[in-house]
């Protein structure tokens, strides 16, 4: 699951060499990343139905042979083309493990070792993305981009063999392929794919100013109620959207959906920053973002001694707080802010992940039923996706509106009344000696149009604290958890 999630990230911060190497421009390169968040998103709602079909076990075992193959075909990849759709069964197959490790947690243990197992697996969770954009950047600076897909060979392959020896908690039941609910599948996949391709180029391509963009924002709406109807009306379902009937999980999945959006859309705006204003290498940005993993890692003991002695509600809500305060502490960004300026918010941010998704987990799938944790698990995990999907094209569109709206205010001051701005001139004018006037503006215009980006990224975390501002409020509706008793393993 860690693997499967690192992989999401862990192309960011070296597309650039991928496209170069494969000849392709920033247009086609972004699928890199694209196509696996695509197939991702679609696959894990499906994950709870495909483990009853084919047990835990086998699934698995399956989909990480299939994961470890993908991967060897990426680093083989002769183009663009071949590429992407190497990363698109990446994804489906990396997606399918992440709910069933989340439900298995809740399986295998019971009492205080659940609450544990919680913290590892929602640790997990926030950490792997977090750390993809540095250990991407270390192994393209270092190695190659190849080996951002071969270093997933040694660890899959011992995954394949060792879980059909050690993980036995189901049975297959190969009858439910008779009364599936394909059109369904068929309805989901609409929704999600085309849901998340409008959110992935939509903020490139000016929304709906772009016809594609129109017709596939309408097959998302159209696809999402017919998959909604038909869920609610067929009598064995894909996902249990009953289980938004209870309180908690409903509310659990709202935090996990925020959760995202803090945590994918700030592992996107800062490589961001650092690589278009700081103009950091892959390596630097690497560097630069790395604080935030060493400080999830740290909290971990701390949550560890919370977990059992303190109300989880109110571990959850000192994390969503503390998230809240990281993106107020990002807000005072400037040009000149590198790893020493990033290193307080990010502290905080690493803490608080740690505190926010771990309890959330818990407070969201512990008190659930097993015979409902495989469908609600699936749910749960694509909400926090969905946030992240979600998060990172609002940011998108913002850092685009907001550079734009910036730029023209700082425009507006440059004028011959402007007694800087005219030294500014003189001082260059003299340095650069007798030259055409576009030689001095263009270096005003690229110092105007930084600082644009600058204030764009400060209001864009301002965003992103509200949204958590406004979570924390709401953690007191969620009810206190006594995990009930795990079953015997038979009973699964």
């Amino acid at each position: 699951m860690f693997i499967a999630l690192l992989d999401i990230q862990i192309v960011s911060a070296s597309l650039r060499d991928i496209g170069g190497a494969l000849s392709a421009g920033a247009d086609e390169t972004v699928w890199v990343q694209t196509s696996y968040l695509i197939a991702e998103i679609v696959v894990i709602p499906l994950s709870g139905w495909l483990s009853r079909v084919f047990s835990t076990r086998w699934l698995f075992a399956g989909s990480a042979i299939g994961f470890t193959a993908a991967s060897l075909l990426c680093g083989f990849a002769w183009n663009i083309q071949s590429m992407i759709a190497f990363r698109a069964l990446q994804g489906f197959l990396g997606g399918s493990m992440i709910p069933m490790v989340f439900t298995s947690a809740f399986i295998f243990f019971d009492g205080k070792q659940r609450v544990l197992a919680a913290a590892t697996v929602g640790g997990l969770a926030s950490l792997a993305p977090t750390l993809g954009p540095t250990l991407g950047g270390w192994i393209t600076e270092h190695a190659s981009w190849h080996w951002l897909f071969f270093i997933n060979l040694v660890p899959g392959l011992f995954v394949a063999i060792v879980v059909p020896i050690l993980v036995n908690i189901d049975k297959a039941d190969l009858s439910l392929l008779r009364g599936a609910d394909y059109l369904g599948m068929i309805l989901l996949a609409l929704f999600l794919g085309c849901l998340e391709y409008t959110l992935e180029e939509g903020p490139r391509w000016d929304w709906f100013g772009d016809g594609t963009i129109q017709a596939t924002a309408w097959i998302a709406a159209i696809g999402g109620v017919g998959f909604i109807a038909r869920t609610l009306t067929h009598a064995n379902p894909l996902v249990d959207l009953r289980a938004l009937r209870d309180r908690n999980f409903a509310l659990g999945s709202f935090f996990s959906f925020v959760t995202g959006i803090g945590l994918f859309a700030t592992i996107y705006l800062t490589p961001l920053f650092l690589g278009r204003v700081r103009g950091y290498s892959a390596l630097q940005i690497g560097e630069a973002v790395f604080s935030t993993g060493v400080f999830q890692i740290l909290a971990v003991p701390l949550y560890s001694w919370l977990a059992p002695r303190v109300d989880l509600r109110w571990i959850m809500m000192t994390g969503l707080a503390l998230f809240a305060i990281s993106m107020w502490e990002f807000s005072p960004i400037t040009h000149d802010w590198g790893a020493q300026q990033l290193l307080f918010p990010q502290a905080l941010r690493g803490t608080a992940q740690q505190l926010t998704v771990a309890p959330i987990v818990t407070l969201t799938l512990g008190g659930l039923a097993p015979a409902r944790l495989k469908a609600a698990s699936g749910l749960f995990n694509l909400m926090r996706n969905l946030g992240g999907a979600i998060g990172i094209a609002a940011c998108a569109t913002l850092l685009n509106d907001r550079t734009n709206l910036h730029f023209f205010r700082l425009a507006e001051h440059l004028n011959s009344t402007n007694e800087a701005m005219n030294l500014w001139i003189a001082g260059a004018t003299e340095r650069l000696g007798a030259v055409a006037p576009d030689a001095v503006l263009r270096p005003l215009w690229q110092i105007t149009y930084r600082e644009a980006q600058t204030l764009a990224y400060s209001d864009t975390f301002l965003a992103v604290m509200v949204c958590f501002v406004l979570t924390t409020a709401m953690v007191p509706l969620m009810r206190k958890v006594a995990p009930p008793s795990t079953p015997s393993a038979d009973s699964h």
